[in-house]
Parts: C-alpha cells; structure tokens; sequence
C-alpha cells in the first residue's frame, strides 16, 4: 500500500459510467452516447469506473461495450465493477476479456440482484462453509485465479458500525487493496473512524453528483425530502477539503453541466500540487 500523503487518485477523478440497458429501445443512440463518456474520461486523464448491471437491471458489461466500440482503454484509467450475479462461466469471461484488454482494476461487491440474473455459488468461486457469494469471496477468487488485478471494495458508513468494520477487515484478509465508500454529503465520522484505522489504505470518497438527494434515503438509511436543496458541485468541492489524503468517485455525473467544472478543478488541483 502507498504512504497516506501518495494514497489520492492517480489518475483525478473516478467518473461512474452506466453501461447500455440491454432492452434499451435506443441502442445505437445510447452506445454512442457511452463512447463519448468514456473517450472524455480518457481524454481527461480521470478513472472510467463502469458499473456492473446496477440497481439490479440487466445491461451491457463495460467491457462488451470497449470492444464492440472499438475504444482503448488507457492504462491505469479503467476501473470495471464486478459483483456476484454471474455464472462462473460469464465471471472468468468477464475476467479474461478485461485482462485481454489491458483493464486490470476491479471493484468486487455483492450487488443487487433479479430474478433475471444467475447467482455465483460457493463451489463456483471454491468457497467453503459460506451459504452465499459476497464480495469477500468474489475478492479471494479472482486474486488466486486472477492475480495481476488490483481488486477494491465497498465500504458502507451507514451500516451498523462493528459490522462493518469487520466485513471490511474480511475483504482486506481476502485480498482487497482499495475502498470505496458509499455516497457521502458532509464529513462522516465512521468514515473518519475507518480512515484513522488504515492510515495507508488508499479510500476513494463517492460523492453524489445528482441534484436529486432525495435519491439517497435507501443508502442512507433515513428519508430524505425531494425538494432538499443540494449542489453537489459545492458538496465536491467540500469533501475535497474534508478529504484532501483521498480519492473522489463521482456518481450520476452531469456530463453537460458539471464535467467541465470538475476538469477545471483537477487541473487547479494539478497545479497547486506542483
């Protein structure tokens, strides 16, 4: 692990893409519209982190995506999520391609499930006295079968704080090298906790880029009323300075209206540290 004052992003920001649903009544639109996301990010020298089926809807994996497109993945640029509602087939397909494609970064979560998608067993992952796949599992399998990946993990400030705690010491035991928190508007004393408790773990803050905080109950845990007033440019810039030893994940990031501001503040960041 890197020393706490190295530990920040090495490439800016982590900016979220959401691949193509695949019933998508607009493919051809919203794979284009993908590219020229993803080209920006590249081009910006930040972090493409594309998530994996979220909110449980079946899409496009993001390496299917690169490939079909024809886009290069930059080294160091290409954060792919991975959770566990995969057949054992699809997870080493899934590996294998990103390896082909020179992406060797990957965020193991559980994830959220459907009816629609196959769950990873114990014995597909060579898990024993487990009755289910969590990311901790998901984590030890691809560092054993896997092992030039870089794997990181979620860590969640609003679950009960012992567990946790524990969970994230389960993911580091099985492998884990980076985190990730869920979304955060303020300074977050459990996070704070988690910070002071690995001095050198690299930890990516997530910061909500969405006016619609109201979208954030379930997360957090408490409602959250839909007319709450919120600018999650201002809130970036907070958490910036709240959190000057870590990286930023940027969530639901408004390419037309906020990406050009948050360039400028990489490159205001870029220079002040030189």
């Amino acid at each position: 692990m890197t020393p706490t004052k190295n530990r920040i992003r090495p490439a800016g920001f982590h900016v979220e893409l959401i691949p193509p649903k695949q019933d998508s009544q607009k493919l051809e639109d919203d794979l284009q519209l993908f590219a020229s996301k993803f080209e920006r990010v590249m081009a910006s020298g930040f972090t493409a982190s594309i998530t994996d089926n979220a909110m449980g809807l079946l899409a496009f994996q993001g390496h299917e995506c690169i490939e079909e497109l024809g886009l290069r993945a930059r080294p160091g640029q290409v954060l792919i999520h991975l959770n566990t509602f995969h057949t054992k087939q699809n997870l080493d397909e899934i590996l294998t391609a990103c390896e082909r494609l020179g992406i060797n970064s990957v965020l193991a979560i559980s994830g959220d499930g459907s009816p629609r998608l196959p769950k990873l067993l114990p014995s597909d992952v060579e898990a024993e006295g487990v009755a289910s796949v969590t990311s901790v599992e998901l984590t030890r399998y691809i560092r054993k079968h896997y092992p030039s990946f870089t794997v990181g993990v979620a860590f969640n400030p609003y679950e009960p704080e012992a567990d946790e705690f524990e969970k994230l010491k389960r993911k580091l035991d099985a492998g884990a090298s980076f985190v990730i928190t869920q979304p955060i508007i303020e300074k977050n004393a459990v996070t704070d906790r988690m910070l002071e408790k690995y001095p050198v773990l690299p930890v990516f803050i997530e910061a909500w880029m969405s006016k619609k905080l109201f979208l954030l109950s379930d997360v957090v845990g408490y409602p959250i009323p839909e007319d709450a007033a919120f600018d999650p440019l201002a809130t970036l810039d907070q958490l910036r300075g709240f959190y000057p030893d870590c990286g930023l994940y940027l969530s639901l990031v408004g390419f037309k209206t906020q990406y050009e501001a948050i360039e400028a503040m990489a490159a205001a960041e870029k220079e002040a540290a030189e």
